[in-house]
């Protein structure tokens, strides 16, 4: 199985998300919305339609496994086969505290894909011996950067 490790904040739109129990998720910065770079993702990934996307995004936490998965296209949803938040072997406590990348290792373990990257602004707490897989986004760009398209495209063309 070939694997692409997804967050939703400063990836597939603006990092700037806050959740307010009124007001729910919004984006704080003007002019911004939810998904919006979705469809860049989607075109990337169309000559590969065996990469698999496991959730890698806090809004599984927020929102459940479902929620979140719902929020993606279809062409996206039908690739997605979990979420690093099920790991089976980890306390919650433990999850929350522990960085991404750690999160995202712990889930390759489980997983052993055969090969796996990663799309994420957050680059905190990466172990050193995967810091290669993370194609890491500025939060304001996200996959709107032709940098980080360029990079994901050279990564998915090596899985």
């Amino acid at each position: 199985m070939k694997i692409l490790y997804l967050d939703y904040n400063g990836v597939l739109h603006d990092g700037m998300v806050i959740r307010n129990r009124k007001r729910g998720m919004y984006i704080s910065t003007p002019e911004r919305s939810f998904f919006e770079w979705m469809p860049i993702l989607e075109e990337l990934l169309e000559p590969y339609p065996d990469v698999k996307i496991v959730l890698s995004t806090s809004w599984i936490r927020a929102l459940g496994f479902d929620a979140t998965r719902q929020e993606l296209s279809e062409a996206l949803r039908s690739r997605v086969v979990g979420s690093t938040f099920h790991h089976p072997k980890l306390l919650q406590s433990e999850f929350d505290i522990m960085p991404r990348g750690m999160q995202i290792w712990n889930d390759v373990e489980l997983r052993k894909p055969d090969n796996w990257c990663a799309i994420d602004d957050d680059a905190f707490g990466w172990p050193i011996w995967c810091r290669d897989k993370l194609i890491e986004t500025k939060g304001h760009l996200g996959l709107s950067d032709p940098e980080v398209q360029d990079a994901l495209r050279a990564k998915l063309a090596a899985l």
